[in-house]
């Protein structure tokens, strides 16, 4: 990359820290706080770095950011989608299309998923894409910032990979996977017919799951908007919550969040989860 534009690229991320405000992403102001914005090493925090990396970015030193950097850095700075493309240009990287895992998060979404700190919750695309958890829904769900290309989508998981489905009771799976295309079959309607990112997951889905294929030829059309599931938690054991969406205006996107189930003891074993963190979890799930 070149100095002067990784120089910018430096300059751009100060300026950008500066003007959020702590509350705004759900920090403690503090009565010692010198800086109007945030501090580093809260940046990183919230992006998932390390301080000494980020703070050669700003520097203008350093190794390029990867993508998937760049993505975590606009939601913590919480930049507008022409601010996030203009921080993929500064770093030489090319926009990602929207939908894929590095898709900018709806601000109002983020905005409440940055208030939900004490039950899981997280952002995802119509497609089952998750762009960003809090840390109670990695400790329930597991970690899915891992997952790129076709494997993002937790649809192509749950029907190409059979450890996907290890946290959900096995008398639980069909009815799952018939609520899964259903829902895809109604966002890849709500898509243009052109939609290269759906039509590239269904085609792969149809080509490689026996069972996609029986299911997307029976045509169900259901969005997904609330549904009770039950979670085999490796060190809680079963856990019932009721699965609640809010969907963004054009429903690319949605925030899920996960509240004990009436009648169980599941608020106490969600509590559990802020002791546990994510030390138990044995893999991901949603």
């Amino acid at each position: 990359m070149a100095s002067a534009r990784y120089t910018e690229l430096g300059e751009f991320l100060r300026s950008r820290r500066a003007r959020v405000r702590p509350a705004d992403v759900g920090l403690p102001t503090g009565p010692r706080r010198r800086v109007p914005g945030l501090r580093r090493e809260e940046v990183a925090q919230l992006a998932g770095a390390s301080v000494d990396y980020y703070n050669e970015l700003e520097r203008g030193a350093g190794s390029q950011p990867s993508e998937q950097m760049i993505a975590a850095l606009a939601r913590a700075l919480r930049l507008t989608a022409d601010e996030r493309d203009h921080l993929y240009h500064l770093a030489d990287r090319p926009v990602p299309p929207q939908g894929g895992a590095a898709s900018h998060v709806h601000p109002g979404l983020l905005d409440l998923l940055g208030r939900l700190t004490s039950t899981p919750a997280q952002v995802i695309t119509d497609l089952h894409v998750t762009l960003v958890q809090n840390p109670l829904a990695v400790a329930l769900l597991g970690d899915h910032s891992g997952f790129h290309g076709a494997r993002a989508s937790f649809v192509h998981r749950w029907f190409t990979e059979p450890g996907t489905r290890r946290l959900y009771p096995e008398a639980d799976h069909e009815a799952q996977a018939r609520s899964f295309v259903a829902d895809l079959r109604a966002a890849a309607a709500r898509r243009d017919a052109k939609d290269a990112e759906a039509a590239a997951l269904i085609g792969g889905l149809l080509r490689t799951s026996p069972e996609f294929a029986a299911l997307w030829a029976e045509h169900d059309v259901a969005v997904r908007r609330k549904d009770r599931k039950r979670i085999v938690h490796p060190a809680l054991g079963l856990i019932e919550v009721n699965c609640l969406n809010l969907f963004s205006e054009d429903g690319r996107q949605r925030l899920l969040w996960f509240t004990p189930a009436t009648g169980t003891e599941s608020a106490g074993l969600l509590d559990l989860l802020t002791v546990i963190g994510t030390q138990e979890f044995a893999g991901p799930a949603r």
